[in-house]
């Protein structure tokens, strides 16, 4: 065969074979990318806007409220410092809470690095689906440490009752549980367990505390009787008239122990009455004076309290001022631990109505109280800007005192005169010791303020129902969680301002005992002066009364307890 193959022909033949070739490789190169997947979702077009109405961060609602349903990211805490007014160059740091952003776009506010959001994890809203209220300027505001409100502006009120006020929005005040009328008249609240949360009638209100506690007010001809636990209360009558002022006296019973007391009736804002306290007597304007100013140097002072059974129970939450440089941080500590005394003595007088052991056996063991052990390992410790606050408090009512002193049948700025804001109402007294249990509402559950907790107001203006907003500043482990905002009545604010001064006085004598001893500098004059009216001797059938009122609301309980538990009805 012949394998020679002439010039021509080759190169047609190479020719062909890239003409064949190049065309096919340069389609292999331009081959289209696969269609994507038909159940792919497709990419979305822009991100969700964010609300139009979430607020900002200095906006945000300075009230705890119910457990967080949102995750948040917390941002810096701001922090407002101010010189108290009266203050001797102390400064106090209030923090404002933090505030953070949710993941779903809206504001949250945190307290102590705690995220909190509105109740159940939404936002409160108005009509039309609205945020109602904001505060004024957009700010949060601190007291004393803790998450404050400024004067905020108006909310939705739907009908004006079980809301809130001042710029926040729809929150139940109604305790929970069911309202039972009564067969003879009246009502009842009844709590979920069953127990006996009020009662109302025939002219008698009948109050329990969840922890235990009992108050009953009756008028029983012609005095006001109040009676407070199982061996305690008051009975009002009126007393004199005098320079345009009226006047009723007090004569209280305590462990079998009377004493008396005077108060001026007054009224305000078209309401009467309210009742002021009125000393029988005020010290020299120079023992106030040397009380209120800074001693010549700090005071070392031991109370001795080391073995009270009630200071190791509250060891937790209260601790003395390890040094006085006046006497009002010293009357600070003597009020606190009054209260706190007191309520302890009420846990166990409550306890001693429930077990066999003696009242006395109680108060020796804490074990014997409830809630004793988790209580004194777990309490909440009132911090120094709180206690700063009430320092505050006292070194203002000192001043009052003091211009009102040698002033026999004023009228006192502490008790005001007919017509001047009732210190419940004045927008420079915010801060409040309880001085009695009760019951409230926060975020829709029922807790307690009792004996020796703080609070301060947020709001001037009562509601409908005559009550007013309140932080809880301090309070025990088995009350009001710190932060909480509750309504309280303003007669209830008025008694606790009561006897806050009835406290001071009784510190102001111990105070003129034990001067120039034990560490305390020596005082000035410390001798009195007549008040407004004298007391009058005590009432002698008060104890009587008293008990009398007592047995009366044992048998009306009796018998709503009897409707109760045979009534299937009843509204929520």
């Amino acid at each position: 065969m012949n394998f020679m193959i002439n010039g021509s022909t080759l190169r047609t033949q190479v020719l062909l074979v890239l003409l064949i070739v190049i065309p096919a490789f340069a389609l292999a190169q331009h081959k289209p990318a696969p269609a994507p997947h038909p159940s792919a979702p497709a990419p979305r077009a822009s991100a969700p806007a964010p609300h139009a109405s979430a607020p900002a961060h200095n906006s945000a609602p300075s009230r705890p409220s119910g457990p967080t349903q949102h995750t948040t990211t917390p941002s810096h805490t701001n922090a407002t410092t101010r010189t108290m007014p009266g203050s001797t160059g102390h400064t106090s740091t209030m923090n404002a809470g933090k505030t953070g952003t949710s993941t779903m776009g809206k504001t949250g506010t945190t307290t102590n690095g705690r995220t909190n959001t509105t109740m159940n994890g939404r936002t409160n809203t108005g009509t039309a689906g609205k945020t109602a209220g904001t505060n004024t300027a957009g700010k949060t505001g601190g007291t004393a440490g803790r998450p404050g409100s400024t004067t905020a502006g108006k909310g939705v009120t739907a009908g004006g009752k079980g809301t809130t006020t001042g710029g926040h929005g729809n929150v139940s005040r109604t305790p929970p549980g069911r309202t039972l009328a009564l067969k003879n008249g009246g009502s009842a609240s009844i709590r979920p367990n069953g127990q006996i949360r009020s009662v109302n009638r025939n002219g008698m209100q009948i109050q329990h505390g969840l922890h235990g506690g009992r108050t009953v007010v009756s008028t029983r001809n012609g005095a006001r009787v109040v009676t407070t636990g199982r061996h305690g209360g008051y009975v009002q009558r009126n007393y004199v008239s005098r320079n345009g002022n009226t006047y009723v006296s007090r004569t209280y019973v305590v462990n079998n122990v009377s004493y008396t007391n005077v108060y001026r009736s007054y009224g305000y804002g078209g309401y009467c009455c309210y009742y002021g306290y009125a000393p029988a007597y005020y010290y020299h304007p120079a023992y106030y004076g040397w009380a209120y100013n800074p001693w010549p140097a700090p005071a070392y002072y031991g109370w001795g309290w080391g073995g009270a059974p009630w200071y190791g129970y509250y060891g937790g939450y209260f601790a003395p001022y390890p040094v006085y440089p006046s006497a009002a941080f010293w009357l600070t500590d003597y009020l606190l631990a009054a209260s706190l005394q007191a309520a302890f003595a009420a846990q166990a007088e409550e306890g001693a109505s429930l077990g066999p052991l003696a009242s006395d056996q109680l108060v020796a063991s804490l074990g014997a109280i409830p809630g004793a052990a988790a209580d004194a390992s777990n309490a909440v410790t009132l911090s120094p800007e709180v206690k700063q606050a009430l320092a505050n408090e006292v070194k203002a009512q000192l001043a009052a005192e003091q211009g009102e002193a040698g002033k026999s049948g004023s009228a006192s700025k502490g008790g005001a005169a007919s017509g001047e804001v009732p210190p419940a109402l004045d927008p420079n007294r915010r801060t409040f010791v309880v001085s009695d249990e009760l019951s409230v509402v926060a975020d829709g559950e029922e807790c307690s303020l009792t004996s020796g907790d703080v609070i301060n107001r947020i709001t001037d203006k009562p509601d409908d129902d005559k009550n007013l907003d309140v932080m809880v500043l301090a309070s025990k482990k088995t009350d009001c969680a710190v932060g909480k905002r509750v309504a309280v009545s303003v007669d209830d604010l008025q008694e606790m301002h009561n006897h806050f001064r009835e406290q001071l006085t009784s510190g102001m004598g111990e105070l003129a005992k034990k001067q120039g001893t034990g560490g305390l500098p020596k005082a000035p004059d410390t001798g009195t002066t007549a008040g407004e009216v004298p007391a009058p001797p005590a009432d002698k059938a008060a104890a009587k009364t008293l008990e009398e009122q007592q047995k009366a609301a044992d048998q009306t309980e009796t018998e709503v307890k009897q409707e109760a538990g045979s009534s299937s009805g009843g509204s929520q």
